[in-house]
């Protein structure tokens, strides 16, 4: 790699007293993958901005293949080849495979749309890409893989030069994260340059040639992937040396404040079955599509319950959310922006929103909120401006730990979390652990929902495996392993006809 295509030199932005970027370098190399490196917060995402055209850096210079690169907005950085696919897929879910991938570039022919010529070149895309779709298909009907594929795609027949990728394997299993693998490295022989955003150091040490680390927007660290550990980028990322990212204390485990039994739902929940005692971290692993997720939410009261019977405390019977928390119990769902969060309110609002099912919205006076406010951003350590502040313009950690706050600010005896810790960075998840672990100790009971097993066995007392519905007894962390687990978890899954959702992520 010689010719580069990619440079970047010295780019800085500023959103109002925020430096976002502080003198940002960046390199790209044709037929490469740069992994892109940082905590949340650290000025990913606005350097993203900057290369895709959503974002103009007050001062720097780039440089596209030996070009001044400047776009004015995403649509001409596109035109020159540069494509961005966000974690949040941006298609358009009632059109078909071809009109995403045309779409807003549209062929026409005689001032009507070419739609022989759009289907013809889309099928190219896709067969050169190695994946058959039907592209008259429309995109809701399709997985997220296959989704991503068609983001991909779009890309392609706009003939893109640099791709960038933003958390691809967030939300889809380990069978369709060596599909993208194989995909990407097809790009890499076909000359093109990968960027690639992920906060799992594992898939970078596979998939990466290159890295680069942001902190605190600047560049602090460059090089070969395959000459760095994980601990130095962990150390680099965070600018200390990080001991041990799953703090534990020992446990006492007190009295049992939740009670399952043949618990059963009217979709993908079948029969559950456990006991969540006070003073422990209870872990529940499953597969994409197995019921995890329908089990917490029928537990907080989000979805019905066919059968079976689930107590609380003193509390028996179906209740509703609202309920729930009167009963002492919160909820953090997957989905921290379409179900977690109001991202157009404030940090305080979310934080103090479910205290009006306890008091009257006269006792929530605007001092007392933004005092209350003041305090969980300060022991939570929340990075952000004021209290004030939007919560959508937080990083998904910060996002996640005001998710938490809320919780605590309820005093929720049961913290039920599903996913605690996707798509933020490791300095953020090992705080949330440590929170998780303080709450354990002051008697609290914690429910745990992951697909990625090292955490479940570094915070978890006990581990439960979701299986196509059907929840298995749980077993204490010192008594399994990571292959036991995973066994149980593929057991009855692999016997599904349609072999739909049969890996587990990562």
């Amino acid at each position: 790699m010689t010719e580069l295509r990619m440079q970047v030199t010295g780019a800085r932005v500023r959103f109002g007293g925020t430096q976002a970027l502080d003198g940002v370098d960046l390199a790209v190399y044709p037929g490469e993958v740069l992994a892109l490196i940082g905590e949340n917060g650290a000025g990913k995402s606005t350097l993203m901005k900057v290369l895709s055209g959503a974002v103009r850096p007050q001062e720097g210079s780039m440089l596209l293949d030996d070009q001044v690169y400047a776009p004015q907005n995403p649509r001409e950085a596109r035109e020159r080849g540069v494509a961005m696919i966000y974690q949040e897929l941006a298609l358009a879910p009632s059109l078909s495979v071809y009109e995403n991938i045309f779409l807003g570039v549209e062929a026409t022919r005689n001032a009507l749309l070419d739609k022989k010529q759009m289907r013809d070149r889309a099928n190219t895309a896709l067969l050169e890409l190695g994946h058959k779709i039907d592209i008259n298909t429309k995109v809701n009907s399709l997985s997220i893989s296959d989704q991503q594929l068609v983001e991909i795609a779009r890309a392609s027949a706009a003939s893109a030069k640099v791709l960038i990728l933003d958390e691809p394997t967030s939300s889809i299993t380990s069978k369709d994260v060596e599909r993208l693998f194989t995909l990407i490295r097809k790009l890499k022989e076909q000359g093109q340059s990968i960027i690639y955003i992920s906060h799992f150091l594992e898939e970078l040490k596979e998939i990466a040639d290159r890295y680069v680390i942001l902190r605190d927007g600047k560049s602090v660290d460059s090089g070969l992937i395959k000459d760095v550990t994980k601990d130095d980028i962990v150390s680099k990322m965070i600018g200390r040396s990080l001991e041990s990212l799953y703090p534990r204390s020992p446990h006492t485990t007190g009295e049992t404040i939740v009670q399952v039994d043949n618990l059963t739902g009217l979709t993908k929940l079948k029969s559950a079955s456990f006991s969540l005692n006070r003073g422990e971290v209870l872990g529940i692993f499953g597969l994409i599509g197995s019921g995890r997720t329908e089990l917490l939410r029928a537990i907080f009261g989000l979805d019905q319950i066919k059968s079976g019977d689930l107590k609380v405390a003193l509390y028996q019977g179906k209740f509703s959310p609202a309920d729930r928390w009167h009963q002492g119990l919160g909820m953090v769902s997957e989905d921290r922006k379409g179900e977690g969060l109001l991202t157009a309110l404030s940090i305080a609002q979310n934080l103090v929103l479910p205290v009006g099912l306890k008091e009257t919205a006269h006792y929530l006076s605007p001092a007392k909120v933004k005092a209350t406010t003041k305090r969980w951003i300060e022991d939570l350590s929340i990075k952000c401006q004021a209290p004030e502040q939007k919560i959508g313009d937080l990083s998904g950690g910060n996002q996640q730990k005001v998710a938490l706050a809320r919780l605590l600010n309820n005093s929720v005896d049961v913290l039920l979390l599903d996913e605690p810790t996707r798509g933020i960075d490791v300095g953020s998840k090992r705080q949330i652990y440590e929170l998780i672990d303080k709450l354990a100790l002051q008697n609290k009971a914690v429910l745990i929902i992951s697909s990625y097993l090292p955490e479940l066995l570094g915070t978890c007392d006990r581990i439960a495996v979701m299986s196509k519905g059907r929840l298995t007894k749980a077993k204490l962390v010192a008594d399994v392993t990571e292959h036991d687990i995973m066994s149980e978890a593929i057991a009855v899954e692999s016997d599904q006809s349609d072999g739909e959702n049969d890996e587990a992520k990562h």
